[in-house]
């Protein structure tokens, strides 16, 4: 199965109080974008890597384009509607969509979660976080939802099949996949706060 991997990279990032694109802040001397980008090239199951961007992140587009990443450009309204844009305009058919802000997610899990979804049979597969891992870090969390008795989390990850999503409507109920992995490697950075505990974890990983 071939897989596209899309990293959604348009958004404004406000909450992160940075003059410049959130995709481009630097964590371990790298951006977060180019550490996503890093860890898909390493990633055995993804085929194909772009980087969706809007007007609002032009200095994004930049530099993928200097890592030699193809790059397409969404209105930036939402993330729905730019994903929705994407899969339209690339004919995408089974995609793995990653948020810009998830420097901390390795080859390994990116693989994991692939496999995952071959096996499942589902239109859609969503990451999800427990709750509990993020709380005991101390980051901000903006959803949490009640899935069989579990408090979790969207890691920002999720992969689908693009054809029939496409032709079904994002807004119609389909059949989806929950998969759960407890991690850090799934901290979403929103704030100065836990940008400062994303280079902790850093720090720490690259110690060992």
């Amino acid at each position: 199965m071939g897989i596209t991997a899309l990293i959604m990279a348009g958004g404004k990032g406000v909450r992160m109080k940075y003059q410049g694109e959130k995709p481009l802040i630097k964590i371990g001397n790298k951006s977060f974008i180019e550490h996503i980008i890093d860890a898909l090239r390493k990633a055995k199951k993804v085929d194909r890597i772009i980087v969706a961007v809007s007007e609002h992140t032009p200095q994004t587009a930049k530099r993928a384009n200097e890592l030699s990443i193809e790059v397409i450009v969404t209105s930036g309204k939402n993330y729905i509607l730019d994903l929705r844009e994407a899969i339209k305009k690339l004919k995408l058919g089974h995609v793995i969509t990653i948020s810009a802000d998830l420097p901390l997610l390795k080859d390994k899990t990116i693989d994991k979660i692939i496999e995952h979804y071959e096996i499942c049979g589902k239109s859609v597969m969503a990451v999800m976080v427990p709750a509990e891992r993020l709380e005991s870090l101390g980051v901000s969390i903006d959803l949490i939802l009640e899935e069989k008795g579990k408090r979790l989390v969207p890691a920002g990850v999720n992969v689908l099949n693009g054809d029939k999503v496409e032709k079904e409507g994002f807004e119609k109920e389909l059949d989806q996949e929950i998969l759960i992995i407890d991690s850090e490697e799934f901290v979403n950075i929103n704030t100065p706060k836990d940008l400062m505990i994303a280079e902790q974890l850093l720090s720490l990983r690259r110690s060992r």
